[in-house]
């Protein structure tokens, strides 16, 4: 009975983890390139009694599957196409997005929406000028305003084997450093456009309430075990 309460308790610190992403993912459905989070897990066989299997706590990682691409026509708006992202400036170094949504300041730089500069392929920031109107930007993110060049949006890749972890929401800190894309005809950015989050909302919300139950069914589980071992205590004690 005993290992039954350890069993339980390992589920059920699964269980927690495993909601705790699905509610993250769940309130992110709507955020621009927002890469959902998923969980591999592991069963352990204790040493002690083989027949009974612990459950890991269960190792997160970021999906970098690509979300929907919807069109803005908002001119400082770009998705990006391909297995590339978007370089940002932040207080933590460079750091990837998905989220292409742009705005500028004052003096003409390139920002994101929650203004860390947008960088080049050399991973210098991005200007133009302030009063010269909306940008063109062609496919291969070079920009352009008045029908000068007077920069490009870089797009990098990030090795599949480098782990991911989240900075300020839709942007990532891989392990492994990004490098640079050039020439390279199938990544590109669609001005006017933004890409959507990952998430699969009905899967998502499907795997909430899943989780949720089973969460439920074994706290209950393990209430019942406190109360067998309560009534037995009370049981033994009244025979001495």
């Amino acid at each position: 009975m005993e290992n039954s309460i350890y069993v339980g308790l390992s589920s059920q610190i699964s269980l927690e983890r495993r909601l705790d992403v699905l509610a993250q993912n769940v309130a992110n459905m709507s955020t621009p390139g927002f890469r959902a989070t998923g969980m591999k897990f592991e069963t352990m066989v204790s040493k002690a009694a083989k027949e009974s299997s612990f459950v890991s706590a269960g190792e997160s990682y970021i999906k970098t599957q690509p979300g929907p691409i919807t069109e803005t026509g908002n001119p400082l708006d770009v998705a990006a196409k391909g297995d590339v992202w978007f370089a940002l400036q932040s207080p933590a170094g460079q750091v990837y997005t998905r989220d292409g949504r742009m705005q500028m300041s004052t003096t003409g730089e390139l920002l994101s929406v929650k203004g860390y500069p947008i960088l080049d392929a050399a991973g210098q920031p991005l200007t133009i000028d302030p009063n010269g109107g909306p940008p063109d930007i062609s496919s291969d993110g070079a920009v352009y305003q008045g029908g000068r060049q007077l920069g490009a949006i870089g797009l990098f890749t990030i090795s599949p084997n480098a782990k991911l972890t989240y900075f300020d929401n839709s942007a990532v800190i891989p392990s492994v450093a990004a490098q640079p894309v050039l020439d390279n005809p199938d990544a590109g950015v669609i001005q006017g456009s933004i890409e959507g989050s990952n998430v699969d909302a009905i899967s998502e919300m499907t795997r909430l309430m899943s989780v949720t139950r089973a969460f439920e069914r074994v706290d209950a589980l393990l209430r019942g075990n406190e109360n067998t071992y309560t009534e037995a205590i009370k049981t033994l004690g009244s025979k001495t």
